[in-house]
């Protein structure tokens, strides 16, 4: 079971896993065993809330297929065992990604003494460049 929050967890039947072998280096024991993990887990068919559900069907990700499953691959330990705690971590920040919600960008104005600032900065810089032209 991965808890995402005091309400909300994810059933262990409802992620799916598929060993395979991990790519890269690694000598004999690599090209025997496999280690790397591969999670399954289907956004349509969980028992998340529908508002989880929604938000994690609108991104944009790389790791959601277009049927809503996601898919998170995990080879970056020798050990079968934590790439599968890593590949639960990945799932759980991906889906507490997709929750938080954005602050509201309020328009602000520059203050007037920021625009007075910039004006006598500029002036300053126009009257700089005047002093190195020629004289008539």
């Amino acid at each position: 079971m991965l808890k995402l929050s005091a309400r909300v967890t994810i059933p262990a039947h409802e992620i799916q896993w598929n060993m395979v072998r991990a790519q890269g280096p690694g000598g004999q024991h690599v090209n025997k065993t496999s280690t790397a993990v591969q999670l399954f887990f289907d956004i349509k068919a969980s028992s998340l809330p529908d508002y989880y559900k929604e938000r994690l069907l609108k991104l944009n990700d790389y790791r959601i297929t277009d049927g809503g499953k996601v898919v998170i691959k995990v080879q970056d330990s020798r050990s079968q065992e934590a790439n599968r705690h890593l590949a639960l971590e990945r799932l759980r920040l991906f889906i507490m990604d997709a929750m938080k919600v954005e602050k509201k960008r309020r328009p602000t104005k520059p203050t007037r003494g920021s625009q007075k600032r910039r004006i006598e900065k500029k002036k300053q810089q126009g009257e700089k460049k005047a002093l190195r032209r020629k004289l008539d």
